[in-house]
């Protein structure tokens, strides 16, 4: 377990904000994550309230890829960086393959080694930024296909305890853009973890007490392209291919991808800055009454997703900045940052443009607009 002190954060965020890390432990292997939680438990013992809560600044960020955060300042809790590695298949059997890999390892990285093993399933999120680790809690997606379509399990450590957790997809309560681990433990359940395979308490969040080691995926081996996304059949169309291959629609995401969203090596961003809100059918049936244009997918539930990025476009938000945070000109979803290595953007820019943004989509639409980066 590797232990440094007042690092900066600006190689580790996205977004390229500059900020430090008081305190910044790399973790490698689980091991050293048991050696984290056995320390932490000692000085969160100290630190506890009469309500049994941790206070706020003993609360560990974990960090992966930097690709869903928006640091507001200097991080004074323990900034926990996830870097194990690894990538393997667990097993196979003739309805699929069972793979795991290490929560440091970067999504984009496994999505295109299964595709190299001849296992697919995973192309529509190709080109994803971020880290294993990441990927169940933001429960990432795109073109179709999420997370938790293809989840099978995962390990965790629980700081409180130090135990080991298995969690399936039932565990991690997966929803749009979220799960278990995005929410906070509430009032203390001082006896969890239960028995394996008892659910969590009702309403009991794991955000700053379990960490994520490693990811186990299944992927079926009676495959079928994902193509309902407008993109994916106009290239369809245009390549004039009726049943793509998983590396042709690999491809085609990448493609769509890097022609749509920035490059953070180049332009500091966390990708889509706003979730795609969802609405009743009466409510998208008044808003493109109003506003044609505004890209809309009915969902299996009923109720209709609309494209956010579409709304902040039409609220002429495309181009404009505010200091050094901008709206990028080839999609209104992004937020960049334009400022150069002498002066970053600031978290507080961002938030200041991200907070106008909504304010306008509200007043226009009716709608509030959702970040999805974590602001920290």
């Amino acid at each position: 377990m590797l232990v440094e002190k007042n690092v900066s954060l600006r190689p580790y965020n996205t977004f390229g904000i500059a900020a430090k890390a008081l305190g910044l432990v790399r973790i490698r292997q689980a091991e050293e994550l048991r050696a984290f939680a056995r320390l932490w438990q000692e000085q969160r013992r100290a630190a506890l309230a009469p309500a049994k809560r941790v206070a706020p600044e003993w609360e560990p960020l974990v960090l992966g890829g930097g690709s869903n955060i928006v640091l507001t300042g200097d991080v004074r809790r323990p900034v926990l960086k996830m870097e194990i590695l690894g990538k393997r298949v667990v097993h196979e059997d003739a309805q699929g393959w069972l793979i795991e890999a290490g929560a440091g390892e970067r999504w984009h990285d496994l999505v295109r080694w299964s595709l190299e093993q001849g296992m697919p399933g995973l192309e529509n999120m190709a080109l994803i930024p971020g880290t294993v680790g990441a990927a169940p809690v933001q429960n990432i997606g795109a073109y179709g296909v999420e997370l938790k379509d293809r989840f099978h399990s995962l390990d965790a450590i629980d700081l409180w305890s130090g135990a080991s957790l298995t969690l399936d997809g039932a565990q991690c309560a997966f929803g749009y853009r979220d799960s278990i681990f995005k929410h906070p433990p509430g009032k203390a359940v001082e006896a969890w973890p239960p028995a394996p395979g008892q659910l969590p308490p009702a309403g009991m969040g794991l955000a700053g007490r379990a960490v994520i080691t490693h990811v186990r995926l299944w992927l079926p081996k009676a495959w079928q392209p994902q193509l309902q996304y407008q993109d994916l059949e106009r290239r369809m169309a245009a390549s004039g291919i009726d049943a793509p291959s998983a590396q042709q629609v690999f491809d085609w995401v990448v493609d769509i991808r890097r022609s749509k969203l920035p490059d953070p090596q180049q332009i500091g961003n966390v990708g889509s800055f706003f979730k795609n809100p969802s609405v009743t059918p009466e409510q998208c049936r008044d808003i493109i009454a109003r506003e044609p244009r505004i890209v809309h997918y009915p969902m299996p539930d009923g109720s209709v997703k609309l494209a956010a990025g579409a709304m902040i476009d039409a609220c002429g938000w495309k181009g404009k900045r505010i200091g050094n945070a901008g709206v990028y000109e080839k999609q209104a979803l992004v937020l960049v940052n334009l400022g150069d290595a002498a002066h970053s953007v600031t978290g507080g820019e961002v938030m200041m443009l991200a907070k106008a943004i909504q304010t306008s989509v509200y007043e226009r639409y009716g709608i509030r607009l959702e970040p999805e980066p974590v602001v920290v």
